[in-house]
């Protein structure tokens, strides 16, 4: 009898570990998070950053999605160092926008896709995970005009990037549910670039 109620114990305790791990998985599951995160300096003394995301949308997101409400997603660009050209970099941010990609997220009911568009150029797919692997994808992004990192090394340079969904572009009403839900708050937070000489 003993040896049963040591086994139901042990048996109860697993069980408690493994709902555990199962609740902290799934807390950390939806989000957004960097799988590529590459720059390189150029011979024409401009950034080239390639990034990549993992984005894994809440139950009530893919609800909102599928019921025809397009999510935004913006990702931005910054340069910490070297110190001169970042302060040149933002305060040329106050001149010019080109430091974000907008990319806008849409399903389409008659054909059962997922369009994610860039600007003018868009592109379709049939499945929501696939489509989600294309937002904050970019290759070769010159982030700097040419000459701003000219005679700086690879090791004296910098930069982060950051994918968030643009909560103030949704329609009021789901706006009001972004404030209060920690779940519609995806963000992957500045993350460093790993960078190269080209």
């Amino acid at each position: 009898m003993a040896f049963i109620m040591r086994l139901f114990k042990s048996s109860s305790r697993l069980l408690f570990l493994l709902t555990l791990m199962m609740l902290s998985f799934q807390a950390t599951a939806e989000g957004i998070s960097a799988t590529r995160l590459q720059a390189a300096l150029t011979t024409s003394g401009q950034m080239s950053v390639s990034s990549r995301f993992q984005t894994i949308l809440p139950d009530q997101l893919k609800q909102v999605l599928n019921q025809g409400v397009p999510l935004n997603f913006t990702l931005s660009y910054q340069l910490s160092a070297p110190t001169v050209a970042a302060y040149r970099f933002k305060f040329g941010q106050l001149v010019s926008g080109d430091t974000t990609i907008h990319y806008k997220l849409s399903y389409h009911p008659l054909t059962n896709r997922y369009r994610v568009a860039v600007g003018t150029f868009s592109t379709e797919y049939n499945s929501l995970e696939t489509a989600l692997r294309a937002i904050g994808a970019v290759a070769n992004w010159r982030v700097l005009s040419s000459g701003a990192l000219d005679g700086v090394s690879a090791k004296e340079a910098k930069a982060e990037i950051r994918l968030v969904l643009s909560t103030s572009q949704l329609p009021k009403p789901f706006q009001i549910n972004a404030l209060t839900s920690k779940n519609w708050q995806l963000d992957s937070g500045w993350q460093s670039l790993s960078i190269s000489q080209e």
